[in-house]
């Protein structure tokens, strides 16, 4: 299955804390917890079937949008978090406790 990225619909799911998809039927999700101003990325995954086609991405950029406009500080404790973070160094910032320079 070949997904359109621009046309998939992250939606927030505050009651679950994660952000999630569901593309045909399967559902893709990153969890997160909230404690006071951190916002703590605890899993990202994806469903088999939509794996290696950007979906895991797209969830991770929402989520970190929603952080930025939030002024959370990101810690990502999942591996994927991490490394999209890593990759993506627009983003780096977020992870950084006040104060730090």
């Amino acid at each position: 299955m070949n997904i359109d990225l621009d046309q998939i619909k992250i939606v927030h799911n505050p009651d679950e804390n994660r952000f999630e998809v569901t593309i045909d039927g399967n559902l893709s999700k990153m969890d997160y917890i909230q404690n006071g101003r951190n916002f703590v990325i605890t899993h990202v995954g994806v469903h088999p079937s939509l794996r290696g086609q950007g979906v895991a991405g797209k969830i991770v950029e929402a989520g970190l949008a929603y952080a930025r406009r939030n002024s959370f500080r990101v810690v990502p404790m999942c591996s994927y978090a991490a490394a999209y973070i890593r990759r993506h160094p627009e983003h780096a910032e977020l992870t950084k406790q006040t104060g730090d320079e």
